[in-house]
């Protein structure tokens, strides 16, 4: 459950932004998002389902100043600020295609709409991978 997972090079990574009900914490969703982490990983996670690994992260409320080009912390932008959600869901698949293929399949739609249940919002994005790296021995 808690094992350090391996990216290969060429997979798709969705960022899924889950924003919480006002008055829902993290803790009210733990359960229901597990048991849909837990689909994910045990239903799709051959070749064929195409799920390779996955993350969940807590928003901690920092914006980096030296990583960002308009200020980050100090200066807060409108876009992050709107667009930080309360939970992010990070999953890497072999392909964008078996990630739909496997959110349209109703057991996993079943367990999603369990947590959206206690969301306002909820958006996932798509990204292609370009680079990845690790320090080298020196």
């Amino acid at each position: 459950m808690f094992n350090p997972i391996q990216i290969p090079f060429g997979c798709t990574m969705l960022f899924n932004v889950v924003d919480l009900k006002d008055g829902v914490t993290v803790e009210d969703v733990e359960l229901v998002l597990g048991e849909m982490c837990n689909v994910v990983k045990n239903a799709y996670g051959d070749d064929n389902g195409g799920f390779i690994g996955g993350q969940v992260y807590r928003n901690a409320g920092f914006v980096s100043d030296e990583g960002s080009v308009d200020g980050g912390g100090s200066h807060p932008n409108k876009r992050v600020q709107q667009n930080m959600g309360d939970i992010v869901i990070v999953t890497y698949w072999q392909s964008f295609e078996q990630h739909e293929k496997s959110h349209a399949d109703k057991l996993f739609k079943e367990k999603f709409a369990k947590l959206a249940e206690y969301c306002d919002n909820t958006y996932e994005v798509g990204y292609e991978m370009l680079w990845q790296g690790v320090p080298e021995a020196h």
